[in-house]
């Protein structure tokens, strides 16, 4: 760099700095600004020599994180100081946490402490299986520390995501994937809404650009529009709004790009049919005392010019979400006949719904501890993180259960208010409670009458669990729980149990393998599981304990310990199995059909198409390298993509197809609509007019005019499946047509 490009770069340092003291959300006092100053000077002089992917100094990144932090967070001083600083320790060998601690103190050393361990964790080893959700649990274990933690790490890794350009395709992939992984439901959980949607949008963007971008320059098109329509909605309630002499804002907010992704998946529908596309938010200023009494008024004033849909009331004023989150939602028609969704907070909720934490803390009363404002939700996260033994994997999916469900308030006998997800069951109560009252469940009464634990509970319902001493969870329970504590518990109960029946189990084999002359050791385990198709040890001693795998089965075991056998389990982990006519005809294709190939180099693989999306040949699509089933294709909107590019980056192979032509694929078609005379006779004529479709079945169900139809056809590729649909759409009286 010349001293000219050095000169400028020092400029615009020195702007993002300022920047920084301009937009913090906190006054910051004198001695404040000290210890940024302090703070910022320290990170430049560790940073010195680094340079980012992008080519900018590295520097512009601490400054940003710590940017988030100051204002779209709004923590305190000593929070954007640890911002400032939490790559130096990491990144520098100038500077160790002991130097950080004599500088800053004992808080901010202990912050970069925690934000230095979580971003070591990322640089062990790739192998592990299921590193990216054991580095999650020991990242929640932080907060045993100090929560800021943790918010620190989700504003580092919202200002990764927007400057993730310039790295290697198969990183953004792998960042993105995590990101929606782990970290936007993280920020959902605290309360950190805009940010969670950042990083959603921002997710999408990396994992499928075509859709984020395609959604995108649609939103740009009908922007005009919607500014218009929500000037004419505004304008119809801001009369009467005004005489009341309310101090209002009312303004339109889109819907977020992954939002309207969700809603088209989910509801099987176009982008022109998502109905709700924005939202109108009325943000009314109010003293304490008149807070709630105003925003019921101004639903009034709203509900007097549109009529509402009563079944989209969502009052979060009288119960708070569990992240403290308040409003008033309500979905009216407007104009046009068009459905609007429209928000109705105070100032003070507004504040909490974008900054969470900081907000709870500065509208709390009695100088409170500002660590206060999320303790309940601490204390929540401290109950899942009770059982280290838990497989990683398992763990992050239970905790995750919770994160995105809507919630229901039911009453205890006494009458106090519990918060759960929607779908939870009298079991998930139980275990709300107490652990111990979850596990001596034997029954429940909701409004005074008994119910089955499998129970769904709703909204107002007075919950009564009855308990015995001998009672305990059985596997059952496990389909009968929701919540991620509740299953958690039952799972920890169940294999202690099953661990108690396998000590014994153990011993029983050895006896038996005794009399049959084989030792009990490593390799004749390993020979047993692999025998019975079972996937550990205790799986192995758990059965022979309850007599699943008896006297019998061993002997055929001891008789199968050959060299024809051993051939035969050398045979069937290599790396090009024999695949039997019967598991061609579940869908499963190898390589004799040369459709795909895998990596850069192109190389032509076994594979098989995982169930769980059914690919077909033009979806885009990538490889999974499975432990015990070889190569898996899944789509790449697949419902396991996120967990799996996230948790298993280092066994994600890219896939490009070569060669359709010359196999076919069956998919299902789905279609509704207004039930006709001769429709059935109209579509197998489209079907049959178009070439090379084959349709295997079809059926109908009418109800009250409305049809609902399924056919089955044959398609060699993507593009003929999609030209049949669009033909299926211009059929007169059909609504709706989705491939399952």
């Amino acid at each position: 760099m010349t001293d000219i490009d050095i000169e400028k770069e020092n400029a615009a340092i020195a702007k993002a700095y300022r920047e920084l003291l301009r937009v913090s959300y906190r006054t910051l006092t004198k001695e404040d600004k000290v210890q940024i100053r302090k703070a910022f000077d320290v990170a430049v002089d560790a940073h010195k020599d680094q340079r980012r992917k992008s080519g900018e100094a590295y520097i512009f990144h601490p400054i940003a994180v710590a940017k988030i932090v100051a204002k779209e967070i709004g923590l305190d001083a000593t929070s954007i100081t640890a911002a400032l600083l939490h790559d130096v320790v990491e990144d520098s060998e100038r500077y160790t946490i002991k130097d950080i601690e004599e500088l800053f103190g004992e808080t901010v050393a202990k912050i970069v402490d925690g934000l230095t361990k979580i971003s070591s964790l990322n640089k062990e080893s790739d192998m592990d299986v299921s590193l990216q959700a054991e580095n999650f649990r020991k990242m929640l274990l932080t907060l045993n520390d100090d929560v800021r933690v943790i918010i620190i790490k989700i504003a580092d890794r919202l200002h990764n995501m927007q400057t993730m350009d310039s790295m290697r395709a198969d990183k953004q992939i792998k960042i993105a994937s995590e990101t929606l992984y782990i970290y936007a439901p993280l920020a959902h959980k605290i309360g950190l809404y805009n940010i969670k949607t950042e990083l959603e949008d921002l997710g999408l963007k990396y994992t499928e650009p075509d859709v984020y971008f395609d959604i995108l320059n649609k939103l740009k098109e009908s922007k005009e529009d919607q500014d218009i329509y929500i000037n004419e909605f505004s304008k119809v309630i801001s009369t009467s709004l005004d005489k009341e002499q309310l101090d209002y804002t009312i303004k339109g907010r889109p819907k977020s790009i992954f939002s309207i992704r969700r809603k088209m998946l989910n509801q099987g529908v176009t982008f022109d049919e998502v109905y709700d596309q924005f939202a109108v938010r009325i943000v009314y200023n109010s003293d304490p005392e008149n807070e709630k009494f105003l925003a019921w008024k101004i639903y009034s004033i709203v509900t007097d010019h549109f009529r509402p849909n009563p079944t989209r009331l969502r009052d979060w004023i009288s119960s708070p979400k569990s992240t403290g989150y308040e409003a008033l939602h309500i979905t009216v028609v407007g104009p046009k006949g068009r459905w609007v969704e429209v928000q109705i907070r105070s100032g003070r909720m507004n504040e909490i719904a974008e900054k969470g934490y900081a907000a709870h803390y500065k509208y709390k009363e009695g100088g409170e501890k500002e660590d206060d404002s999320i303790d309940s939700w601490i204390s929540k996260l401290q109950e899942s993180l009770e059982n280290p033994e838990a497989n990683a994997v398992d763990f992050v999916e239970q905790f995750k259960l919770n994160l995105y469900s809507k919630e229901i308030f039911v009453f205890t006998p006494r009458g106090d208010l519990k918060s759960l997800p929607k779908g939870a069951t009298p079991l998930d109560f139980a275990f709300s409670i107490h652990t111990e009252i979850g596990m001596k469940t034997r029954g429940a009464k909701v409004n005074g009458k008994l119910v089955p634990l499998t129970h769904v509970l709703k909204s107002g319902d007075r919950v009564d669990i009855l308990t015995a001493e001998n009672a305990k969870p059985n596997p059952n329970w496990l389909d009968y729980a929701t919540t991620a504590k509740a299953r958690g518990k039952i799972k920890s109960a169940l294999k202690e149990d099953k661990k108690i029946v396998a000590e014994d189990g153990k011993e029983i084999l050895r006896r038996k393998l005794k009399q049959l002359k084989i030792s009990l050791d490593e390799k004749s385990v390993n020979e047993l599981v692999a025998y019975f198709k079972l996937k550990t040890s205790l799986d192995l001693f758990y059965r022979i304990g309850t007599a699943s795998i008896d006297n019998t089965m061993l002997k055929e075991f001891a008789a199968s310990r050959s060299n024809a056998f051993m051939s035969y389990i050398k045979n069937k982990m290599s790396r090009k199995p024999s695949i039997p006519k019967e598991e061609l005809d579940k869908d499963e294709i190898t390589t004799k059909y040369d459709l795909l190939v895998f990596g850069k180099d192109e190389q032509k693989l076994d594979y098989k198409f995982a169930n769980c999306c059914n690919p077909i040949p033009g979806d885009p699509v990538f490889g999974f390298l499975t432990i015990n089933d070889g190569l898996k294709v899944h789509k790449n909107n697949c419902p396991n993509a996120v967990s799996l590019q996230s948790n298993y980056a280092y066994r994600i192979m890219i896939a490009k197809w070569i060669d359709s032509s010359q196999q076919e694929f069956p998919a299902q078609i789905k279609l509704s609509g207004i039930d006709n005379l001769g429709l059935v006779n109209t579509i197998t004529k489209v079907i049959s007019s178009n070439m090379h479709v084959n349709m295997k079945s079809i059926s109908f169900e009418s109800d009250g005019g409305v049809f609902i139809g399924k056919i089955h056809v044959v398609v060699t590729n993507n593009n003929m499946l999609k030209k049949l649909i669009d033909n299926l759409k211009k059929i007169n009286g059909i609504d709706k047509v989705e491939r399952v």
